[in-house]
């Protein structure tokens, strides 16, 4: 408040009052539309230097019309091509120019040098560029820059046009260079992921877990090396977190509905009946029950259920259907074991969500049975 009020002279800064800020400048200028307005995030404009602010919108009228050329060009060949040859000295036919950054390759050298010539003669010679005038405003340049003299009258029509080719230009940059990047890591102009065989998530794309809606799923890059001995040791502690948060999280359920009757502790008279549900429950266990729940948990993980480098992560000698330790297994049905896997591991994830979420709010709010699930 005492920001604003210091900027504007109003309580509420009101920013029609702050008529000293440098940004006034620019914030009538073709451009500033709806939703941003006029959008610097970077300050590039703080200074009100108008030169400079005119400079750079020559510069992003140019790169905008540019990109818009670029990006039809990397669309139209894909519906239709001109007859005959790109080069008939070459014997380069326009039907024989790939789509995308490989036709690079086919342009002979003479068609390179027509290239400079002619854009050097749009840029000095037909579009020149007056002081005087509008940043992309040149004086042959007629209505969609055809170079007839034609011309708009000012009004709102105009500045709609206008701030069109602004916004169309500023998509076109973001389209092209998606595009390039897209090509060039598959090497299809429209970007086909299957094409992108050297891509190392390549290597995990097929792995079980890999489910709709967001397919394989790897915002922070973990995989991106393609390391498999990581991946694979990230999975076997992905499936027993998994396994152990969906026990963590019917044993914060189950409860609420039932206990065993009965000791709990016979030497110490503790009843199940007596055991509060939730995180308070590790206060009642005594000393010898963590004993008991270290000594187990130790004899399933290194006895029972040693993972075996030379089968699946998750995937034990001695485990069975449902983790029953008679050596049942595998299914037969490849496609049911196949599903059922990737429901674990989905089942899991979502267990891991859920208890995070049943301790955080019965540790912060010490809510337990009914009140517990909001209802």
């Amino acid at each position: 408040m005492f920001f604003q009020d210091g900027l504007t002279g109003a309580a509420w800064g009101d920013w029609a009052l702050y008529t000293a800020s440098p940004l006034r400048a620019f914030e009538q200028e073709l451009g500033v539309q709806a939703p941003f307005g006029f959008f610097d995030p970077l300050g590039m404009c703080k200074d009100g230097d108008v030169e400079a602010f005119k400079r750079r919108r020559e510069t992003e009228i140019k790169n905008g019309r540019v990109a818009m050329i670029a990006c039809m060009g990397y669309i139209a060949p894909e519906f239709s091509r001109f007859p005959g040859f790109c080069s008939p000295s070459a014997a380069v036919k326009f039907a024989d120019i790939p789509n995308g950054l490989a036709a690079i390759s086919k342009v002979p050298a003479a068609g390179w040098l027509q290239w400079f010539l002619f854009v050097g003669t749009i840029e000095k010679a037909v579009f020149v560029y007056d002081p005087t005038r509008a940043p992309g405003d040149f004086k042959n340049a007629g209505v969609l820059g055809v170079p007839n003299g034609s011309t708009m009258l000012p009004g709102e029509a105009r500045t709609k046009k206008l701030n069109s080719e602004l916004a169309n230009g500023r998509l076109a940059m973001m389209a092209i260079i998606g595009m390039f990047f897209q090509d060039g890591l598959t090497g299809h102009a429209w970007g086909d992921w299957s094409m992108y065989t050297d891509s190392p998530l390549r290597a995990f794309e097929g792995e079980m877990g890999v489910q709709a809606p967001v397919g394989y799923w790897d915002p922070l890059g973990m995989a991106k090396d393609g390391d498999v001995e990581v991946f694979r040791r990230r999975r076997e502690a992905e499936i027993k977190n998994g396994r152990v948060a969906m026990f963590a999280t019917m044993g914060f359920i189950t409860p609420q509905y039932f206990k065993f009757p009965g000791f709990l502790s016979p030497s110490t008279g503790v009843k199940f009946a007596d055991v509060p549900n939730g995180i308070a429950a590790i206060s009642k266990v005594p000393f010898l029950g963590w004993i008991q729940i270290l000594v187990f948990c130790g004899l399933v993980d290194v006895g029972f259920y040693p993972q075996d480098p030379a089968r699946a992560p998750g995937d034990f000698e001695n485990g069975g259907i449902l983790g029953v330790p008679n050596g049942s297994g595998p299914m037969s049905d490849t496609e049911g074991r196949k599903k059922k896997l990737n429901s674990e591991l989905a089942n899991g994830r979502l267990a891991m969500v859920a208890i995070t979420g049943m301790v955080a709010q019965n540790g912060y709010l010490g809510t337990t049975e009914p009140s517990m699930w909001g209802f």
